[in-house]
């Protein structure tokens, strides 16, 4: 399908602010599922982009104020074509080798009790891989109430029970992952739902390496399903601090409100 999105954050302050650096992972890159026929960011304050790929593929821009800044925007746009590949992505642009998306972060660890479920769940499925991951997401789904306001845990308070909020449930995902030996990775981008047109937070989810056959697959655990042509994958990194579409600092010395408004609206069949 056709996607038109529109993706806007506004940082506004109750004394001006002196100083914004920003670093971007707002454009998609073209995959075997989805095809950007056209995107542009737009920020509300006089500077340059300056374009850089960082390591793990991920087309970030950068971007640094003087103020005074009473309110900062902003807005990227564009048109995405996709497909529904099941979530089988193959290859994407590979910058570090596999090895690297084992490795654990602060916000992945593997405890114990994660590695247990992970296994167990590797066990009940035969040893298969894929029927391991799918496994998971469904138990992950079923067991964890999605909270999008709930407070940080790690990983194995998350598989203890509770409400979890959307990064959490994911970490949790890529720590059971990587509990297997198998590379996984965090992605940020956008859900399509009808229902649900506009949204006020990205949406993130899991790839995982299957091997030279599959590749990466993704699994999102929020929705129970692999992804299709209602996803749109914004960037990837080994948390999702890696791939969070917007980080920064910003210097000011009072109260700093921010709002996020994602549109997104279904142009016509790809």
């Amino acid at each position: 399908m056709r996607l038109a999105i529109v993706h806007e954050t506004v940082y506004r302050f109750d004394t001006p602010a002196t100083r914004a650096i920003q670093t971007l992972r707002l454009t998609p890159r073209t995959t075997e599922a989805q095809l950007v026929d056209s995107w542009r960011i737009d920020v509300s304050q006089d500077c340059r982009l300056s374009p850089v790929e960082d390591a793990f593929g991920n087309l970030t821009h950068s971007f640094s104020i003087d103020g005074p800044i009473d309110e900062l925007s902003i807005v990227a746009s564009g048109e995405v074509a996709t497909e529904d590949t099941a979530g089988v992505l193959h290859a994407t642009r590979e910058r570090l080798p596999l090895a690297v998306f084992r490795r654990a972060t602060d916000r992945t660890p593997i405890e114990g009790s994660v590695r247990d479920f992970a296994r167990t769940a590797l066990t009940e499925s035969g040893g298969d891989p894929l029927s391991a991951l799918h496994l998971i997401m469904g138990r992950l789904h079923e067991s964890i109430p999605f909270e999008r306001a709930a407070a940080s845990r790690a990983p194995h308070e998350v598989l203890a029970g509770g409400p979890a909020g959307t990064e959490d449930v994911v970490h949790l995902f890529a720590a059971a992952v990587r509990a297997l030996d198998m590379p996984a990775r965090c992605v940020s981008g956008y859900l399509h739902d009808e229902a649900l047109p506009e949204r006020d937070a990205p949406h993130f989810w899991i790839e995982a390496h299957l091997g030279n056959g599959l590749g990466w697959v993704g699994f999102d655990a929020i929705a129970n399903a692999c992804p299709t042509d209602r996803w749109i994958r914004l960037a990837a990194g080994l948390d999702t601090l890696d791939a969070q579409p917007i980080r920064g600092v910003r210097t000011h010395f009072g109260a700093e409100t921010t709002t996020t408004r994602i549109v997104i609206r279904e142009i016509a069949r790809a």
